[in-house]
């Protein structure tokens, strides 16, 4: 991200910036965006200043999900005293995706469209566009089994004898993703025990559906409402 001040900034007033807002902030969502403007809380992993001439400032910053990098940067020109505003922002990485592995530019889409679309061939399309499995690859795994799939594409929660199997690093609150026996990503949810406890649970509810990614009907439907008749 490029930060450009509406002032003078010394170099130690700027990096005094930066190491204030790093770490958990508040946020609220600017005038003209896509959410409700409420006030809320995001972490900003790290943040890094990689250059600094006259009133521009280059820096790389992680954090979470949904953190409005042009927020970010007018307060720190609040914070500086001088006002400031993003000038340019480059996304490197999101989720599992890298620039440099993943990220391909929109003439590539254009061009592999265009193979598809006039000359039937798929390659490289099949190239660029990837499974939405490959979004959660860096989430904890449960593999449920398929009497379960259709009630949880319902929204329903994840009971113990629905789960075949899970990989070690779930933990109680962490998101995880939820999937079928043949590898298809069913849904997002959240883990209410750790990855031991869940393995030795027989009855109960172990994790919360948080957002259904799989469409109903795509499995056999083995779960009753209940309604009476």
């Amino acid at each position: 991200m490029v930060i450009q001040f509406h002032g003078d900034v010394e170099a130690g007033k700027l990096v005094e910036a930066l190491k204030y807002f790093t770490g958990e902030i508040y946020q609220r969502p600017p005038l003209r965006s896509s959410v409700k403007r409420v006030l809320r809380t995001r972490r900003i992993h790290e943040i890094e200043l990689l250059d600094f001439k006259d009133r521009f400032a280059l820096v790389k910053a992680s954090c979470d999900p949904g953190t409005y990098m042009r927020k970010l940067a007018h307060d720190i020109g609040l914070y500086t005293g001088v006002g400031a505003h993003m000038r340019e922002l480059r996304r490197t990485r999101t989720g599992p995706y890298r620039e440099d592995e993943t990220l391909v530019k929109l003439q590539d889409v254009s061009e592999a469209l265009y193979l598809w679309r006039v000359e039937k061939d798929e390659r490289m399309l099949r190239r660029i566009i990837l499974p939405v499995e490959t979004a959660v690859a860096h989430l904890p795994k449960i593999v449920i089994n398929d009497l379960a799939v259709d009630a949880i594409a319902h929204g329903a929660s994840l009971a113990a004898p629905g789960v075949v199997r899970l990989t070690e690093n779930v933990s109680a609150g962490s998101t995880v993703a939820i999937f079928t026996l043949k590898g298809e990503l069913v849904a997002l949810a959240k883990a209410l025990k750790n990855a031991r406890e869940i393995a030795s649970m027989e009855k109960g509810i172990v994790a919360r559906t948080k957002r259904v990614l799989m469409p109903t009907g795509v499995y056999p439907r083995f779960w009753k409402t209940g309604g009476k008749g």
